[in-house]
């Protein structure tokens, strides 16, 4: 028997009710659903003290579980506002702190929420290439909500199709990826 899937929600908006929130909690639904998997948060308004650390050795027991439920979950969903073309340093810094080894291999599906079509860039100029660092699996599609197309009520038609799609799409990674993905080699310099 196969143990239960875990789907780990990362939403880095640092306000606890937020277009971000609404936005993963709408992809976990549609994940959770394909997989029948559990789903945890982690939310970055709940843990705001991660901020002030700057090592894994500074961590506290329940600091240091946080990190493990990043680092083990079968399916990460990570999302963050965006500001000026980037997600916040609150977010990047949460993921400073992840074993660089931990997410080889690891599927995520990758959203932001914005306020104009022209900050959706962020997914290819910013999230892939932090996740590509870990040598991770993202999903094709990036799913980006301006603020017309979501909020605590509702999403519109069109992005509610872009969550089934991506949804479908980190299902159909988690099921046929079981990659090894190796650990870097150091690179050897030879001087002549």
């Amino acid at each position: 028997m196969a143990s239960e899937k875990t789907i780990v929600v990362v939403n880095g908006s640092p306000n606890a009710a937020s277009r971000t929130g609404h936005l993963l909690d709408r992809l976990a639904e549609a994940a959770a659903r394909r997989l029948k998997a559990r789903v945890e948060r982690v939310n970055l308004s709940e843990n705001k003290a991660l901020l002030t650390r700057f090592s894994r050795e500074e961590l506290s027991a329940e600091e240091e579980a946080v990190f493990r439920r990043v680092e083990t979950a079968d399916l990460l969903i990570v999302g963050a506002p965006v500001y000026r073309g980037s997600y916040p340093g609150a977010f990047k810094h949460i993921f400073d702190l992840v074993d660089r080894d931990a997410l080889a291999g690891k599927v995520v599906l990758l959203s932001a929420t914005g306020g104009a079509p022209l900050h959706g860039l962020v997914g290819e100029h910013q999230f892939r290439p932090l996740f590509g660092f870990f040598r991770a699996v993202t999903v094709p599609s990036f799913v980006f909500a301006t603020e017309g197309e979501i909020d605590a009520q509702r999403v519109s038609e069109g992005l509610a199709e872009r969550i089934e799609r991506a949804a479908s799409e980190a299902a159909q990674l988690l099921a046929a990826t079981s990659l090894q993905v190796a650990a870097p080699r150091p690179v050897v310099v030879l001087s002549a």
